[in-house]
């Protein structure tokens, strides 16, 4: 009967897909409505990362086009985000709103990939702004994909195909720059403007605004704060879309190692924060998956993370960061494999065990800082948030103007 059921309902979506897909190629023949936009982040689970900064930038630029301005969520994140959003105009993922503002779109604003059946208006501008700086292989230079649901050769099928698809795309760095070029098979035009998400992270940085985060977040901004921000394991998972995930340290002896005024801030991947139980640490230890993470920066203090491109923003912040990676071998070698030598390049303490890594809580706690790291991390903020500032946002909403008026 349960395989009977999943048939029907596997039918009834593949139906609503060629309805779709017939929808589309026609409406697309029509032309574009110039300068309505649509934005989306990750496929649209959230309204946040670089599409929310650029929206925020276009329509405080062009408050006359707002109301062609379109961010889309998943219908299932509809009535949560039209509350969290009043002022923005939301749409639900494949309903016929949604394809008419797709189909009519002067341009796609875009964190990751779309749906590789659904076809583009050939007046649309498709804007790729991509999520993060590599450190992991992504595209077609993983070796081995080990994701459910695909293979590896159909993977860097598709993740080529789609990138064909994208008219620009932005570089934060060189480095990310020649990684993406040729792991996403990409010979359009690249953007070197830096992420516009990471803006806030200059112009923000004060202690005003800090002190104002503290109190919105955690109650007082007398603390000093830690951030746990961990990648999420490729090859850790039950099944499709079900992970697994453990707190690989003792939350008991975190807090021994530091003082009273220290908390904690623990930033899963959204798919394992139900796996995190902080039972007993409630006035001290904070799950944050759908807050800010620009706002959960520039609060922190020490960042902890393994193999997160989360490392590269906090970077732009010249503030102290904690390496844990408990389990290198296996994810260097296995998994996904690195751009650079992960043990040397990094511009923080690099622990594989737990004792250590509560020796070097310990020592942040009595320093705030790894003093031994600050040449390390001048380069790294060099290599890596070079082409960051403030002004990333705007300099793309320029560009897009700038293609409108055949610049």
């Amino acid at each position: 009967m349960m395989k009977l059921k999943k048939k029907i309902v596997k039918l009834i979506k593949k139906s609503i897909r060629r309805c779709l897909i017939l929808i589309n190629n026609f409406l697309i023949i029509f032309p574009v409505k110039k300068n309505s936009v649509v934005f989306e982040s990750f496929q649209g689970k959230d309204i946040n990362d670089n599409p929310a900064a650029i929206y925020q930038k276009w329509v405080e630029l062009y408050p006359e086009y707002k109301n062609i301005a379109y961010f889309t969520v998943r219908k299932s994140e509809y009535k949560t985000f039209s509350k969290l959003y009043p002022d923005v105009k939301i749409v639900k993922r494949f309903m016929p709103r949604w394809v008419w503002a797709m189909a009519r779109a002067n341009f796609w604003v875009f964190n990751s990939r779309t749906p590789k059946w659904w076809n583009k208006n050939k007046g649309t501008v498709y804007m790729q702004t991509w999520h993060g700086t590599p450190l992991k292989k992504l595209g077609t230079d993983i070796e081995n994909v080990m994701m459910p649901g695909t293979d590896t050769e159909r993977y860097k099928k598709n993740f080529t195909e789609e990138a064909n698809r994208w008219d620009y795309l932005i570089a934060p760095n060189q480095y990310s720059k020649d990684i993406f070029k040729r792991a996403f098979g990409f010979n359009n035009k690249f953007l070197d403007i830096g992420y516009p998400r990471n803006d806030v992270l200059y112009y923000d940085n004060n202690e005003l605004q800090i002190s104002k985060l503290k109190k919105q977040y955690l109650g007082r901004d007398d603390v000093r704060v830690i951030t746990y921000a961990p990648t999420w394991r490729d090859d850790n998972y039950k099944r499709k879309g079900v992970y697994n995930f453990e707190l690989p340290f003792s939350l008991e002896e975190f807090f021994n190692n530091v003082d009273e005024n220290t908390f904690l801030i623990l930033r899963p991947h959204y798919l394992v924060k139900d796996f995190i139980d902080i039972t007993g640490y409630e006035d001290r230890a904070f799950i944050m998956v759908e807050e800010d993470m620009s706002d959960i920066y520039l609060m922190t203090d020490l960042l902890i993370t393994d193999y997160s491109s989360v490392m590269f923003d906090y970077a732009n912040l010249k503030r102290p960061m904690l390496f844990y990676a408990y389990d290198l071998n296996h994810y260097e070698d296995d998994i996904r494999g690195f751009y650079f030598d992960y043990r040397s390049e990094l511009p923080g303490p690099v622990v594989e065990e737990e004792n250590d890594f509560y020796n070097q809580i310990r020592i942040f706690n009595e320093s705030n800082e790894y003093e031994d790291y600050v040449e390390k991390y001048d380069k790294f903020y060099d290599k890596f948030c070079g082409w960051e500032s403030e002004n990333s946002s705007e300099e793309f909403v320029k560009i897009m103007r700038g293609i409108n008026n055949g610049k």
